[in-house]
């Protein structure tokens, strides 16, 4: 019913439709059965930031900031100030100590200026138009009430957007993405900060563990698509790619802390700090390039792509493998001994650790690319897109709850009026 209403998926590229995991309508284990459509973008919707449990925020290539309510759908506030399409998005938590209850948000856009927001009241703040360039990030570090912004140059602000420091210019490229380290230190141009070390992807497929303190490489992946066996080394998951017909670019990385979980091309992986090894993996994710991954409170991983799809996943275990044999002499040492299925059930042995990916659910609602998502707990999930609209997706269930529970008051309420 979804696909009829809005018309569907919008696969950009061509792929093997049969090789993609399907799943059917029937989805015990996908809550999500109720959205809620937001209009209010005349363009690509890139950003969606978290304000608190109730509000959010949504920009992109229009130039508008919208607030939004979580619960209701409601638009809180129309933000309008820049000309040009919004680079980057950020929530300071706390501008004023003195008004601790007080979030300004924070916005850059290619017109070559930042704009600070009060959200109570969707007013500027602030307008900083001195840079030479295009911000492409910003970082907040709330506990010393700075925040920083990253283009041809890095520069440190003050709560009250006075310029405390800067960089020289970067003249190869500018910073597109900053981390905070231990010690009040950063890294620029990086992915995902993991307690003490960090992680950067490529767009050759590389993945990088860092050691923050003293920039030693930890561990490596850069083989996901090579799918030549190496039975000499620890197992390894591999993906068989013809030329050209996927990306191996690292679009996206996340983490809990214990396993990072890489967007590559089309497919989804996690791979563990501990034992340095790909643990779960889906080569076909989706029908076209993933391009952001999460895992969520609840233990459930979220991908959404460039086919127009959010998948809900589940990380299993898997049964233990049991070891190859080639008949009883052989289990005994008698007869001329098979190396490969000896080396077969060696690896089939390593591998017995690894967790299988399994898809629970399909939300299907956009038309277009999703770029990114949010996660509520008791308010479902938000997705924006370049169809120029934002889905709330909903727990049917407790959507019957709250809704049964806001009429009874109202009945009440009424009740109350009348006596």
């Amino acid at each position: 019913m979804l696909r009829w209403l809005l018309g569907g998926r919008d696969v950009q590229e061509p792929v093997e439709k049969s090789l993609v995991l399907c799943i059917g309508d029937d989805q015990p284990q996908n809550p999500y059965t109720e959205l809620q459509i937001l209009k209010g973008h005349s363009d690509i919707v890139r950003f969606l930031v978290w304000i608190d449990d109730l509000r959010f925020a949504s920009a992109g290539d229009d130039g508008v900031v919208f607030v939004w309510n979580v619960q209701t759908g409601e638009k809180l506030h129309e933000l309008q100030g820049h000309s040009r399409p919004i680079t980057a998005i950020a929530v300071f938590p706390s501008v004023h100590r003195l008004q601790p209850e007080t979030r300004h948000l924070l916005t850059a856009a290619s017109d070559k200026t930042i704009i600070i927001w009060d959200l109570n009241t969707g007013a500027q703040i602030y307008l900083l138009t001195e840079f030479q360039s295009s911000v492409k990030c910003l970082m907040i570090i709330e506990r010393l009430d700075v925040w920083l912004s990253g283009g041809d140059k890095i520069c440190t602000w003050n709560c009250q957007a006075e310029l405390l420091c800067k960089t020289a210019c970067f003249k190869d490229a500018d910073v597109s993405s900053m981390i905070e380290l231990p010690k009040n230190s950063i890294a620029a141009v990086v992915r995902k900060d993991v307690d003490n070390t960090f992680a950067t992807g490529s767009h050759v497929g590389e993945l990088i563990i860092w050691d923050s303190l003293d920039w030693s490489v930890l561990a490596s992946e850069s083989q996901f698509w090579n799918a030549a066996p190496q039975f000499d080394k620890p197992a390894e998951i591999k993906i068989s790619l013809t030329p050209n017909q996927h990306e191996t670019c690292v679009h996206h990385l996340s983490s809990d802390r214990e396993n990072i979980f890489a967007a590559i091309g089309t497919g989804i992986y996690v791979y563990n700090l501990l034992t340095k090894t790909v643990i779960a993996y889906q080569q076909l994710a989706h029908d076209s390039r993933v391009l952001h991954i999460a895992k969520l409170p609840n233990n459930q991983l979220v991908s959404c792509s460039e086919d127009g799809s959010v998948r809900l996943w589940e990380l299993q275990e898997l049964p233990p493998a049991e070891p190859a044999t080639s008949g009883l002499f052989n289990m005994w040492g008698i007869g001329r001994p098979n190396k490969q299925q000896s080396q077969m059930a060696k690896r089939k042995l390593e591998c017995s650790v690894l967790k299988s990916l399994e898809l629970i659910g399909d939300l299907i609602g956009h038309s277009g690319a999703v770029r990114m998502f949010l996660y509520f707990k008791d308010h479902g999930m938000v997705t924006c897109s370049t169809d120029h609209l934002i889905i709330l997706w909903k727990d049917g269930e407790v959507e019957s709850q709250f809704w049964s529970k806001k009429l009874f008051q109202k009945l009440e309420q009424e009740e109350q009026y009348a006596a």
